[in-house]
Order: structure tokens, then sequence, then C-alpha cells
């Protein structure tokens, strides 16, 4: 927007204002009431009001679309300031709203099963743009998840900047630990982030106990092999005391077998670890199918003695669950107005 810094992806020190408790007056308007213009912060002076617009861009991205699932899962469709797309999707639990944010507009992962990087990467997102999906998802959320659209790791600096904003106690407050990170395994970037020792969640994509597996379906573990993955989570643990969540998409014929569940249990045991079991959502154009019930419960049942759940499938009637967002708004057939 004209060249002018995103005052979303601004610490209240950063504001160039004074006196310092306007400062953080901006800030608290912006994270805590989730003001979309200047015009809104009335309890600032009209000559402050005309000095931040002039000076700053509130980049409130437009809603396109939002699509509500038989199950109340809603999936937004955004468009940012530069005609960028992306996707949000919200999921209600019993213990309140969870927000999965996009960090990336597409993927250049470019994981086997996953809708999200079908178009490739067009850009990385400003911390500004993260944080703006939760302050005008229109829901109060409890929780956020780093599980949309692109890599956070591979956002790394921008990523970081927004775990900070939206816990900020001057802002919105969302407490860390209420916050997980999903990665496909960026080793260099696990490592970076345990160096900070913020008490996100993180959540590995693992999805294979092997390597050949694993390479069919997720081109990075041809760079960064299980064993390095594995390797850099225990650093992640010892550093952050966090037990690391590992996401396994169970497709049928693929990774499904009992002898895939045991490998799997023989390569986290004794670790601080909890397993999400996520059968397969279908994505168009994708060779692969989702295990029927029977399987999915078997391959559970192999999983004794570790933490493990079956996670419950929400939004898939409107493309909105694991794996298949961005497929809507990038494959040619936009969701409807």
């Amino acid at each position: 927007m004209d060249g002018k810094p995103n005052i979303l992806s601004l610490f209240p020190g950063e504001i160039g204002v004074s006196p310092d408790y306007r400062q953080k007056q901006i800030f608290a308007w912006l994270g805590k009431k989730g003001a979309r213009s200047f015009g809104e912060m009335t309890d600032l002076p009209k000559a402050l009001r005309a000095e931040l617009a002039e000076r700053y861009a509130l980049e409130s991205p437009r809603e396109l679309t939002r699509l509500v699932s038989a199950d109340g899962t809603q999936k937004i469709l955004w468009e940012l300031a530069d005609g960028e797309r992306i996707e949000t999707a919200l999921m209600r639990y019993r213990h309140g709203v969870s927000v999965c944010l996009s960090t990336q507009a597409g993927c250049r992962q470019g994981c086997a099963f996953c809708a999200s990087g079908g178009n490739g990467l067009s850009r990385s997102l400003s911390a500004g743009e993260m944080l703006a999906q939760a302050l005008y998802c229109g829901e109060e959320i409890s929780r956020a998840v780093l599980m949309g659209t692109g890599e956070p790791l591979d956002n790394f600096n921008e990523t970081v900047r927004f775990l900070k904003l939206i816990s900020h106690p001057d802002g919105r407050n969302l407490g860390l630990r209420h916050i997980s990170l999903s990665t496909c395994g960026d080793v260099p970037g696990i490592l970076k982030l345990a160096e900070l020792g913020l008490p996100v969640t993180l959540s590995v994509s693992l999805h294979a106990p092997d390597d050949e597996t694993r390479g069919r379906l997720m081109p990075i573990n041809r760079r960064y092999p299980i064993s390095e993955l594995m390797d850099a989570c225990g650093k992640y643990f010892a550093k952050t005391a966090r037990r690391i969540s590992y996401e396994y998409v169970i497709i049928e014929g693929l990774n499904d077998s009992p002898g895939h569940a045991r490998r799997l249990a023989l390569l986290l045991r004794g670790r601080p670890a909890h397993v999400n079991v996520i059968p397969y959502n279908p994505v168009p154009g994708k060779p692969f199918r989702r295990p029927g019930a029977d399987a999915v419960r078997r391959f559970a049942r192999e999983l004794e003695g570790l933490s493990a759940t079956v996670r419950r499938t929400l939004g898939a009637d409107i493309d909105g669950a694991c794996g298949q967002l961005r497929s809507a708004s990038r494959a040619g057939r936009e969701p409807p107005p």
C-alpha cells in the first residue's frame, strides 16, 4: 500500500509517535479491539489519526468468501493488499475456537498429498498479514495453529515476529502455549526456533517411519532424512521442555499397514511425543485414497505405548480439512460467494 509500513507488523516501540503511552494505546486498538482503520481509534486526537494514516498502512485483508461446513468449520478466502489470496480455517471444539493460519501464499515444499503447494510459492506473508487473519476472522479465538498454507519455518523471521506480536500482553495476548507451529521437517528452522526457547507446540509432519516412504511423500526428506529430523526434535525438547506432536496422514496402501505403525512406534518410543493420526482428506487430482475406518483403528492400536489420537475430520465438505487448503482458491474453482 504505497510503500507504507504495515502497522500490524509493528511492536509498540516501533510506532513512531509520542508521547510513549500513545504507542501502547494504538497497539491495543489493533490487537485487543481489532480496529480496521485509524478512524476507529476515537480516543486519539484527530490530528494523530491523520498522521498515522499518512505514515502507515493498516492492511486489513478483504474477505471474499466464507464457507461454513456442516460441522461448523469455517473457511475464509482473503484478498491481500497486493491481490494475493490466502485461506484461513476456523474450527470449533469443546475448549473453544481454533484458527488455522497461513504463513505463505502457496508453498514451495511440494508434499505429494497436499493441495497447498500445487501452484508453488507466490510469496511469504508478513507478520501483520498473519496477525490480521486472527484479528479479523470474526471469532474470539482460544488457540492458533500455524498449519494453513505454507511452511512457517521457511518464513522464519516473520513467523517469529508474528508469535511475539500475537502473544504481546498489550495486544492480543494469546499465550504461546496455546499456539502450535507445524513444519514439514525444516531441520535448520527447528534448531533456530529451539534456541529462542519459545513455549509453542512444535508439530512435525512425519507421515512415514522410514526414509523410503517419507521421501516419496515429502521432498524435504531428501535433504533432512528422518535421523536428522529426530535429532533436531530431541534438541528442541531439550531447549523448550515442550512435548512434540507428530502428524501422520494415513494413506491407503502407502503408509497404513500394521508394519508401518510398529516401525513408527519404535521410532518414537522413549521420546516425549504425541501422534496425531490423520485419515487422508481427498484432494482433486491426487492419486491417493483414504483408508477405511477399520484400517485406521488397526493402525492406531499398533501404536500401543505411545500417546496417540485419531484426528476428527473437520471441514472436508468445504475443502477446509487438513491438506485441503488452497485447493479451491487456486485450482480454477473458487468458492461461490
